[in-house]
């Protein structure tokens, strides 16, 4: 009955504990390559040749609309053609094809920021 009391700072004790864990580990690395006489210009990430934010999210997202609606379109076609159950039909052909689509984004994605 009070277990929903203790979930919640169970939760966000876990959250913080790992931002902790990450931040003081990532200080401490730091701490020591300098002290052995690294450079600190490693630490600051260059600025390389990368798509813009935009380009890449409106890539994905036509690119998964476009998954849903040949989903769609092969799901209606095995449905009318076949013999297969409908409830299942639809929701396997959608996801594997906006699947299919987001991974085509991603290599997509890749050879913008190649260029």
């Amino acid at each position: 009955m009070g277990s929903e009391l203790i979930i919640i700072p169970i939760i966000f004790g876990a959250i913080f504990g790992v931002f902790y864990l990450y931040f003081s580990t990532r200080n401490k690395e730091r701490l020591a390559l300098i002290e052995k006489g690294a450079d600190a210009s490693i630490f600051v990430k260059g600025k390389g040749h990368t798509a813009p934010i935009w380009k890449v999210l409106i890539l994905n997202l036509a690119l998964l609309l476009m998954g849903i609606g040949v989903g769609v379109f092969l799901a209606s076609i095995l449905d009318h053609y076949t013999t297969l159950d409908e409830d299942a039909v639809y929701p396997a052909t959608i996801f594997l094809m906006a699947g299919i689509g987001l991974f085509i984004g991603f290599n997509m994605t890749k050879n913008l920021d190649k260029e």
